[in-house]
């Protein structure tokens, strides 16, 4: 009897340690590595074929009493101006053309991957106001932000689907660096300091955008043919659209016209 209980006594240990041992084995089994994140493949425009679409965005009408802008809680910024200074929100050459407007293609791009350009864009704060005004990005491009007054400015874009933010920058502080990672139109800037600076920013996820000049004018080169919609965005006028087809190597025109009550 007792040998029969030291051979099982014997026989459940051996089978304890070899459990145990198995055990330690799974235990230690390295994890299987994670996949690596599969290369993004971006969309590469045939220089042979595209073309491009260019117009003048102009405004016809009376034009609205320009509002005059008070600065004298800061004698930096008035000084900054040598004279009065206006609003900016709507500025009309003598011709109409209307600037500080953004156009962008808002269809026909689906299913197309861009890569994010490598050059940084940039919003200064100098004269107590935000140069430029309107400001284009693509998705992930870097956006640097300066400060080129004597005052200390902040900034804040006050984004609903990227991430807001607000950071206040002194005279001589070292520019700020951010990026946007979600196509966003268009995200209102303001200066929690100075009420009257105001900066909008386009966040798209292709490159096919601009914001016209002094008079008007806007050019968006390198477009692969196809079937668009062309938006015309202007912050106190609202949106345009109409529909445009390009051709390849074709040079297309389009101009939008906002009248005045």
């Amino acid at each position: 009897m007792t040998s029969n209980f030291r051979r099982l006594s014997t026989l459940f240990l051996g089978t304890a340690v070899l459990m145990t041992g198995c055990s330690r084995k799974q235990e230690q089994a390295p994890a299987a590595a994670a996949p690596k994140p599969a290369t993004p493949v971006f969309f590469k425009v045939d220089s042979a074929t595209a073309g491009s679409i260019s117009g003048t965005v102009r405004y016809k009408g009376k034009l609205p009493p320009r509002k005059l802008i008070d600065m004298s809680e800061d004698p930096a910024c008035v000084a900054a101006h040598h004279a009065k200074a206006y609003d900016e929100s709507i500025l009309v050459e003598h011709g109409g053309g209307l600037a500080n407007a953004f156009v962008y293609i808002s269809k026909g791009l689906e299913g197309k991957n861009f890569a994010p350009p490598a050059e940084v864009a940039v919003i200064d704060q100098k004269g107590c106001w935000f140069h430029p005004r309107v400001l284009g990005v693509q998705v992930d491009q870097p956006v640097e932000v300066t400060n080129s007054d004597p005052v200390t400015h902040n900034i804040h874009p006050m984004a609903e689907v990227n991430r807001a933010w607000n950071h206040s920058q002194g005279p001589g502080d070292p520019p700020l660096h951010r990026k946007f990672t979600k196509p966003e139109i268009m995200i209102p800037v303001k200066c929690n300091i100075h009420g009257w600076m105001h900066a909008y920013i386009g966040v798209l996820d292709h490159p096919y955008f601009a914001v016209t000049k002094e008079d008007g004018s806007f050019s968006i080169p390198n477009l692969p043919p196809g079937t668009y919609t062309l938006t015309v965005w202007q912050e106190k006028l609202g949106t345009q659209q109409q529909q445009i087809t390009v051709s390849p190597q074709q040079k297309a025109a389009a101009d939008f016209t906002y009248k005045g009550k």
